[in-house]
C-alpha cells in the first residue's frame, strides 16, 4: 500500500510541477508575440525608407539641377551648386498651426565656410502609385542663407512649407542656389 502511495504522491508532484511549469511558456509566447509584432513593423518602415530612397536616388540622377529630398527615405543627398559641393539633409517635418515645418541643413562637403547664398525650396506631394513627385499644388519658398561673423561650414535653414501636412509632404527639391554678392563698403 506504500507503493501506491507513493506512486500517487509522485504523479501528484510531477502534475503540480507541469501546471506551475505552463504559465511561463505563456509568458515567453506573449513576449514573442509582441517581438513578431515589433520585427513586422520595423520591416514595414524598412520597406517605405527604402522605396522612397530608390525614388530618391532615381530622381537625383535625371535632374540636371537641384536636388531632391524624400521625408521618407531619410537620407542626405550631395549637391554641386554655385557655392560649391554641398550636402543637404531634412529634419523630422512636424505640423504647426500653418501647415508644416522642417529644418534643411546644409553643409560644405569640403568643411569651408559657406558663403551667404539664395535658394529655391519647393515642395509638395507624390503621386501614391508611381511616387513620382505631382506637379499639381507644389508650393516654393526663396530661402536665405547669410554669412555670419564666424565663418560657417553648416548652417540649418528653418522651413515653414505653409498650406500642407507632415503626410502631404512627399518631396522637397533644392535649386537655383545663387551667391549673393557681398555689399561694397
Amino acid at each position: 500500500m506504500t507503493r501506491v502511495r507513493i506512486r500517487k504522491n509522485l504523479l501528484l508532484s510531477v502534475a503540480l510541477l507541469a501546471g506551475c511549469a505552463s504559465p511561463p511558456q505563456q509568458v515567453d509566447m506573449d513576449k514573442l508575440h509582441n517581438q513578431i509584432g515589433q520585427l513586422k513593423s520595423e520591416m514595414q518602415q524598412l520597406t517605405v525608407q527604402t522605396t522612397a530612397l530608390h525614388q530618391q536616388n532615381m530622381l537625383n540622377s535625371n535632374s540636371t539641377e537641384g536636388a531632391w529630398l524624400l521625408p521618407a527615405a531619410d537620407t542626405p543627398v550631395l549637391l554641386n551648386s554655385a557655392v560649391g559641393e554641398i550636402r543637404l539633409s531634412l529634419s523630422q517635418i512636424t505640423a504647426s498651426d500653418r501647415g508644416s515645418q522642417a529644418t534643411l541643413k546644409i553643409r560644405s562637403v569640403a568643411a569651408t565656410a559657406l558663403p551667404a547664398f539664395t535658394a529655391q525650396v519647393e515642395w509638395g506631394e507624390c503621386d501614391p502609385t508611381t511616387g513620382k513627385p505631382l506637379q499639381i499644388n507644389k508650393q516654393r519658398q526663396i530661402v536665405r542663407a547669410d554669412s555670419t561673423l564666424q565663418p560657417q561650414s553648416e548652417i540649418a535653414i528653418p522651413l515653414l512649407l505653409s498650406n500642407t501636412t507632415p503626410e502631404q509632404t512627399g518631396y522637397l527639391r533644392v535649386q537655383g542656389i545663387t551667391m549673393v554678392a557681398r555689399p561694397q563698403r
